[in-house]
């Protein structure tokens, strides 16, 4: 059993819902190559959303979004790049977000933090 694994997949379902309730579509989820890994693809209104979702329990060592790094970024824009053309998807506007989910030990409370163009290509 892999903890933060199980974190992180908890944290991309609370993503997937939140999203689907603001009445986006998701395309793919873990959608993956040698760049990596791009957690959620979703679109609506012509809007493709690239979303990297961080999941933790504090922000002992700084918010979940601080750990999108630049190299985290760059990877994650040639992933996208990749998906564009193996699913010839044109005539989109194209979004990075972050989503942070910030979880509580002691029930199964959480809060969310949407974080719209968190990054550009």
């Amino acid at each position: 059993m892999n903890l933060n694994k199980d974190i992180g997949k908890y944290g991309e379902s609370i993503a997937n819902s939140y999203l689907r309730d603001l009445g986006f579509y998701i395309l793919e989820e873990n959608f993956r190559n040698r760049f990596g890994e791009i957690d959620i693809i979703a679109n609506k209104n012509n809007l493709l959303i690239f979303v990297e979702v961080k999941t933790r329990f504090s922000k002992n060592y700084g918010t979940p979004s601080e750990s999108v790094t630049k190299s985290k970024q760059q990877n994650i824009i040639k992933l996208s790049k990749y998906f564009l053309l193996k699913k010839r998807t044109l005539n989109y506007y194209i979004r990075y977000d972050v989503i942070e989910i910030l979880l509580n030990s002691k029930d199964e409370n959480y809060k969310i933090t949407h974080i719209e163009n968190a990054f550009y290509s």
